[in-house]
């Protein structure tokens, strides 16, 4: 039996109708802490088919936030009659001084402080300590001194945040050029080895009606914020998904233990974020009837309608543990979903001490390097290998940028497009053969995006080195390359010019390198 307490203002016990009521973690259901008998929450009301939905429809708890409302509220006990006053920035429920009664603030708390729907914990606080002392426990060789110092985990806070919650109907319609192999091969020899393809082109399109169930979305400015500069929100995004149909009306005896923050946007603000996320979905889609290209495709239109909306806002389970490092002023987090566990963080970095594994690292390759070199000077052969002689010249730069992505995660983020739950209906699908190239060096489609991704909240690896590095090094977002692919024409290199020019690329190749660690080591 559950009990609609919207309707009397009041959450009281279905068996002996007290209101001291508190969530039990392990089964999920609200326990009555005076006669100990547990009830289930009231279940969220679900809309009908997202097919149905035209124009946007607004749940209760997500409707615009009234800006002159104060915060500070007086609730009148309706058991005893006493007055509680409550801050609504730090609370959202409360319990009256004198009787013990639990307060209902579902009719009284302003816009943003009550949403639609809760969805309560499902780990417990020692599970989530666990959590967090195995990830930074794998971190802690370049962890920080003063963090590996003063670091505990049963500092760490379960926390209610807020998320808007949106269904979505739309029709997406995407016309570009994708690309098939039809031969691929190699021409010449030695240093004059080269790879080309064969492809046939073709003029396609995917026009098709696409239902998306509880997208989610951070509803709170701060954590909307994702700024790796000041602090560290994409690792709280990263552990999503939730298991939104779980969640269940809201009620305010989940909260009781736990913190909680307000909802402060209003839906007018998260749209964009909603139309991008959507169209990240419809290009993921789309990619699922685009096997045959397997030198990918280039979208030149897309286009996303959107019929209707459904949005309720929701408070989501989260274990936080969170250190504000204070030599880079910079707040660090450690986030577990109170739901599956999903754990995902940033831990500060010793900084000298990553550099110095790293230059050691270098040297130990330069060496290597030019070992290799001279090895191969020796040889007589078209297929001199001289050249893989190169990787020596990189492997401190990639064991410092592999161990700061590593420590900081900072292109951590909710795989929306492919964690969202989505469905597409009447598909129409065009492939008309335009024409067939030949001798092509790029070994994908030039102007790939299929796989784009434009959605991101958080650009972290574009912001640190520019879009095409980060990807080429796999931090940043999964999206598609530009490579040149103009078709070769004859190539003369004399055979006499072959170890000149070898040497000279890989003395470039040197000083190039050595003046980035110099770099690297300044700007560190």
């Amino acid at each position: 039996m559950a009990i609609d307490n919207k309707k009397n203002g009041l959450n009281r016990c279905p068996h002996c109708g007290s209101t001291d009521t508190t969530l039990d973690v392990k089964t999920g259901n609200l326990k009555c802490n005076y006669c100990r008998s547990q009830f289930k929450g009231v279940k969220a009301n679900a809309y009908g088919g997202i097919e149905s939905l035209k124009g946007d429809i607004v749940g209760e708890g997500a409707g615009d936030i009234i800006p002159d409302e104060k915060v500070i509220l007086t609730l009148k006990c309706p058991a005893c009659g006493a007055e509680v006053v409550i801050n609504t920035d730090e609370v959202t429920s409360a319990r009256c001084h004198w009787c013990r009664h639990n307060l209902s603030v579902n009719e009284k708390m302003p816009n943003g402080a009550v949403p639609d729907l809760v969805l309560p914990f499902k780990t417990e606080k020692k599970y989530a300590e666990g959590k967090i002392d195995e990830f930074v426990s794998k971190r802690k060789f370049f962890a920080h001194p003063v963090f590996a110092k003063e670091f505990t985990s049963e500092n760490v806070m379960g926390v209610y945040l807020p998320y808007m919650i949106v269904d979505v109907n739309s029709h997406a319609t995407l016309v570009g050029e994708a690309e098939h192999l039809v031969r691929r091969y190699t021409v010449g020899s030695g240093n004059n080895k080269r790879t080309y393809y064969d492809a046939d082109a073709y003029d396609v399109s995917r026009d098709f009606d696409l239902l998306i169930d509880d997208l989610t979305i951070e509803s709170s400015s701060d954590k909307l914020n994702q700024n790796i500069k000041i602090n560290t929100n994409n690792v709280i995004n990263a552990i999503m998904p939730f298991d939104t149909d779980n969640c269940v009306a809201w009620n305010p005896s989940y909260l009781r233990g736990y913190a909680s923050e307000k909802r402060d946007t209003n839906i007018e603000v998260l749209k964009p974020a909603v139309d991008m996320q959507a169209k990240d979905i419809a290009r993921y889609q789309a990619r699922k009837t685009m096997e045959f290209y397997d030198r990918g495709v280039r979208w030149t239109s897309e286009s996303l309608k959107i019929k209707g909306t459904n949005w309720k806002a929701a408070y989501l389970p989260v274990w936080i543990y969170s250190y504000y490092q204070q030599d880079k002023q910079l707040m660090h987090y450690v986030a577990v979903n109170g739901r599956t566990g999903e754990t995902m963080g940033s831990v500060p970095i010793n900084k000298t001490k990553l550099l110095i594994v790293s230059a050691i690292l270098e040297v130990i390759g330069i060496v290597l390097a030019l070992f290799w070199f001279r090895m191969c000077a020796e040889l007589d052969s078209d297929d001199n290998p001289m050249f893989l002689g190169l990787a020596g010249f990189t492997p401190g730069f990639i064991f410092y940028w592999w161990q700061t992505n590593r420590y900081r995660n900072m292109s951590a983020r909710h795989m929306h497009e492919k964690d969202t739950k989505s469905d597409t209906k009447e598909i129409k699908k065009t492939d008309t053969l335009k024409e067939h190239r030949k001798r092509l060096r790029a070994s994908r489609i030039q102007g790939e995006n299929g796989n784009s991704v434009q959605g991101v909240l958080a650009r972290n690896g574009e912001k640190m080195m520019g879009e095409k590095m980060a990807n080429w090094i796999g931090i940043g977002r999964m999206v598609g390359s530009t490579p040149d692919q103009t078709p070769i024409g004859q190539e003369t290199i004399a055979d006499g010019q072959k170890k000149a020019k070898t040497a000279g690329v890989v003395w470039k190749v040197i000083i190039i390198f050595f003046f980035l660690f110099l770099i690297l080591v300044i700007i560190s």
